[in-house]
């Protein structure tokens, strides 16, 4: 089985492509009310984007809710760049037989304009014949650690991930632009269950995986942060799939 969390949809992706690669079923861990009994499974597969060169909180406290398993334990990160000590860190949490990142089209618009359409085209077409090799090690329960961390991983995973995590994920830099006309599908799918319409108009609580699914998805580019979205592109996968993906 394979878990995933996802916000644009990176993530969800990679999951249901090594899903269909090694017969496996891929399941967001958002919408699980319970744990899967995963008593009989032969793999156990985590996928999941990262934020600050670290595992989004929603992935940190879904595995740690998985028991001890003989299944062939792996996990993959999809980054705009490098992953840093992610993986590492999360496999101190859950051992992991092999870890992988996976460069993918960069969706954090609060700190730069996304990937132009052909650079986004490449990295999935890219993405997508790598995930063909890591497919096949998986299937042959090949260890392995094939991981892009980058330049001082540990100050990235560490110091920077800590500030990301305290002080960069505030609610109060969100708003909704007069473009807005309260459809709902932001608070519908907040990951973080922190939106709520008010007057037809979203309004954000205090919880917040700075995920930017809001932001991106929103069919009318409504939803900004602070100064740092106006102007700026937006991006989710969809559009870049062919229909049988």
């Amino acid at each position: 089985m394979i878990f995933y969390f996802s916000g644009t949809g990176n993530s969800r992706w990679a999951a249901r492509q090594l899903a269909k690669l090694t017969g496996d079923q891929a399941v967001d861990i958002t919408g699980l009310q319970n744990l899967p009994d995963l008593s009989g499974q032969v793999q156990i597969g985590l996928v999941f984007p990262v934020y600050a060169w670290g595992a989004p909180q929603p992935v940190l406290e879904f595995v740690r809710t998985l028991p001890e398993s003989r299944a062939f334990t792996f996990a993959l990160a999809t980054c705009g760049e490098e992953a840093g000590f992610a993986l590492k860190k999360l496999g101190v949490l859950y051992p992991l037989r092999s870890s992988y990142s996976l460069v993918m089209p960069n969706n954090y618009v609060v700190g730069s304009e996304p990937d132009r359409p052909e650079e986004a085209r490449e990295k999935i077409c890219q993405a997508k014949a790598r995930l063909e090799i890591i497919a096949r090690e998986i299937l042959s329960r090949i260890p392995a650690y094939r991981v892009e961390e980058g330049r001082l991983p540990g100050l990235k995973s560490g110091l920077v991930n800590y500030g990301f995590n305290h002080f960069a994920r505030s609610t109060r830099n969100f708003f909704a632009t007069e473009n807005c006309d309260g459809c709902g599908l932001c608070a519908r799918s907040c990951p973080a269950g922190t939106i709520t319409l008010a007057a037809d108009k979203p309004a954000w609580g205090k919880e917040c995986y700075q995920c930017m699914k809001c932001i991106n998805q929103c069919p009318r580019q409504a939803i900004q942060y602070g100064k740092a979205t106006q102007g700026r592109g937006r991006y989710t996968i969809e559009p870049y799939l062919e229909q049988d993906q």
